[in-house]
């Protein structure tokens, strides 16, 4: 018997309980809405990834109409169909037709026959079974490999006095091909102060290649920063490893490379292809690092070494550098427009003080707002760096 105090019998509030928590491990806590625009943005990606393989110009040819519609529909059926190894191809193909077809088995006049639809449902969910079990399967390696991968970068910042020091990175993928750094160099006899290194990159391409390429990039810069050698020979060994292992040109890197004299503030660096940094001004006058050369790697050079240019900027208190790779100002809405510098630049010139890490949160909360639900196509990488003294 309920009363008004305990509408509810106790079973059924149980149930409640339970179907409840199983909703939120389903969902993981997303609203209904935020599902529907994931599921969007998903579906859009997998769509393109798969339309990739069509021929729309053949198609294009073909009458308007239905014809064209159906010859588009199959073309990209089949291009989902030749993902799969061909065991899994037959099978998915005699589960549509049984699913299609709805043959019959048995029965006589006066009799129903057996229908075979079913089996075709059970082949459908074996099929996702090998499916899910594959990308399980990959997702452990890929995260093995993002734990491997993050011990190659810093976790913090080094404590130099006088620096403000933030980074962070966001893959598109489990692993990025992304790279950032920040450490002290050895101390060389003809200098009274460590130099503060820093440097941001980005390898051609994404996920697993790309993160290869960047663990070689990152074991050559710390072998050739640990030697006395200055700025220039350390660009232009990098350049010499990446060409020998470009993957026959496919693969370049661009870097933002620089170090700093933490007593005397002067930064000297070397933009090699890299997006060039926003250096503000405690003035309030933005200026944009340029100085350097080519990405490191292009096939281009491979009979003579490039020497890469540097130039050096004297900062001062209240001064904030921002270095970032493509992904920040190419993430890109579900209209397909991109954030573009024309939105980050303001967030730079006009940032308020306070530590670096917050003027990196700043940015990627605009970012975040401006693409929504849309997927990320590229990895996001950032450095922040505050005089503050």
């Amino acid at each position: 018997m309920t009363t008004a105090a305990n509408p509810i019998p106790r079973a059924p509030r149980k149930r409640l309980r339970r179907f409840r928590a199983f909703w939120a491990r389903i969902t993981e806590g997303l609203e209904l809405q935020q599902l529907w625009g994931q599921f969007l943005s998903e579906a859009k990606a997998s769509y393109d990834l798969y339309s990739r393989d069509v021929d729309w110009d053949e198609i294009g040819r073909t009458k308007r109409g239905a014809r064209r519609l159906w010859r588009g529909a199959w073309a990209v059926f089949q291009a989902m169909l030749m993902k799969l190894s061909p065991a899994r191809r037959v099978l998915l193909l005699i589960a549509m037709v049984l699913i299609v077809i709805q043959p019959e088995v048995g029965g006589g006049r006066h009799e129903t026959g057996f229908q075979l639809g079913w089996i075709g449902t059970v082949i459908l969910f074996v099929l996702l079974a090998l499916e899910l079990a594959d990308r399980v399967t990959m997702k452990r390696d890929l995260e093995i490999a993002r734990e491997i991968q993050q011990r190659l970068v810093p976790q913090k910042a080094p404590d130099v006095a006088g620096f403000d020091i933030a980074f962070a990175t966001r893959p598109q993928n489990t692993v990025a091909g992304d790279y950032y750094d920040a450490f002290l160099r050895p101390l060389p006899d003809s200098a009274r102060t460590r130099q503060l290194l820093i440097v941001v990159a980005d390898v051609a391409g994404k996920s697993v290649p790309a993160a290869l390429l960047m663990a070689t990039f990152q074991a050559s810069l710390r072998a050739l920063a640990a030697t006395s050698s200055p700025l220039g020979e350390i660009v232009s060994g990098l350049d010499r490893y990446t060409r020998a292992n470009n993957m026959d040109g496919g693969r370049f890197t661009t870097a933002f490379i620089a170090q700093i004299d933490p007593q005397t503030r002067e930064l000297e660096y070397t933009n090699a292809g890299h997006n060039n940094p926003i250096l503000r001004h405690a003035s309030g006058i933005v200026e944009r690092l340029s100085a350097g050369g080519p990405p490191l790697g292009l096939p281009l050079f491979t009979d003579s070494e490039l020497v890469y240019e540097s130039a050096k900027v004297e900062l001062g208190r209240g001064d904030l550098l921002f270095i970032f790779t493509d992904g920040l100002v190419e993430a890109i809405n579900d209209k397909g427009e991109e954030f573009g510098e024309s939105r980050l630049l303001p967030l730079i010139q006009f940032a308020p003080d306070g530590p670096a890490a917050g003027t990196w949160q700043r940015v990627i909360t605009e970012v975040n707002s401006f693409t929504g639900y849309a997927r990320q196509h590229d990895d996001i990488t950032g450095m922040v760096l505050r005089i503050d003294a």
